[in-house]
């Protein structure tokens, strides 16, 4: 099975819901960001080969509180194996590969703008919003482009989200090669402007 697009998303989801149950486990909460976050919110749609948890987190009367997660716990690696068999798709269909984001510094507001949904009684689900998205693929496109920077592009962001993107990403890393990463970011953007109002 190729994950294609939000059904899948959703298909997967669900079957881990169902794992996560048989293995005794209690409502598991995690954020997820990348092509499958913008494919479940309609933002993009395209072939994703996996779903990236940035974050396990835990929400109350709409307060959620992440934190980093790697490892994943073991109910819920053995759960996503379980599905990765049943399913047809690769070992790490879902894996925590950006959790460093959360130890180096998410967007400001991140936590308020995440938009949930629940598969069932045992998995909640946090896509990260549109402006996190562009933030993510900002940084990601700045370093080696591809897909991320197709992403980008699909996102069509404003000059204000860029600025916000960019002032987030110079938190990431500032060091003069990046800087001159993402300089060519905002020349390919046409935001060269919004880059330089940052950085003069």
């Amino acid at each position: 099975m190729t994950i294609v697009a939000g059904r899948d998303i959703d298909e997967l989801l669900s079957a881990l819901n169902h794992e996560l149950g048989l293995h005794g486990a209690v409502l598991t909460e995690f954020c997820v960001i990348g092509g499958a976050a913008s494919n479940m919110l309609g933002l993009i749609e395209r072939p994703t080969k996996d779903i990236d948890v940035v974050a396990l987190a835990d929400s109350d009367a709409g307060l959620v509180r992440i934190r980093n997660a790697n490892p994943l716990p073991s109910e819920l690696a053995a759960a996503v194996a379980e599905v990765a068999l049943q399913m047809n798709v690769e070992p790490g269909w879902l894996n925590c590969g950006p959790a460093n984001l959360v130890d180096w510094g998410l967007p400001e507001g991140f936590e308020r703008r995440l938009v949930s949904k629940d598969y069932g009684q045992f998995l909640r689900v946090h896509f990260a919003s549109r402006l996190d998205q562009i933030c993510f693929k900002s940084y990601a496109a700045a370093d080696v482009a591809g897909r991320h920077l197709t992403d980008l592009i699909g996102l069509s962001p404003s000059e204000v989200e860029m600025d916000l993107a960019f002032r987030w990403v110079l938190q990431q890393d500032s060091s003069p090669g990046f800087r001159a990463q993402l300089e060519m970011l905002a020349d390919y953007m046409e935001v060269r402007g919004v880059f330089d109002h940052i950085t003069r």
